[in-house]
């Protein structure tokens, strides 16, 4: 246990700090896993639709450092050409 102030304050801090990033990459995860379950069963429309908001998501990830810029583009593009390779989506 940390005795000294600055010490307390930064564990406070911490905490808080580790709820907001939990629900972020909680969001982040299920927003890619909802992208990827309609992408699953080949329905182009919504997919195309959600895609907008979850590329908003993924960049506001990476912004927040709960995934690497890097990493962060690679979904983007994998997700992005899943999405192409579709029937309905291609017409």
């Amino acid at each position: 246990m940390a005795n000294h102030f600055a010490a307390l304050k930064r564990m406070r801090i911490e905490k808080r700090r580790t709820e907001i990033n939990r629900a972020r990459k909680s969001r982040f995860r299920s927003q890619i896993k909802a992208l990827r379950k309609l992408l699953d069963h080949k329905d182009a429309g919504a997919a195309q639709a959600l895609l907008p908001k979850t590329f908003s998501l993924i960049d506001r990830a990476a912004k927040c450092g709960i995934v690497p810029k890097q990493t962060a583009a690679r979904y983007k593009s994998r997700l992005h050409a899943r999405i192409k390779a579709l029937p309905a989506a291609a017409a």
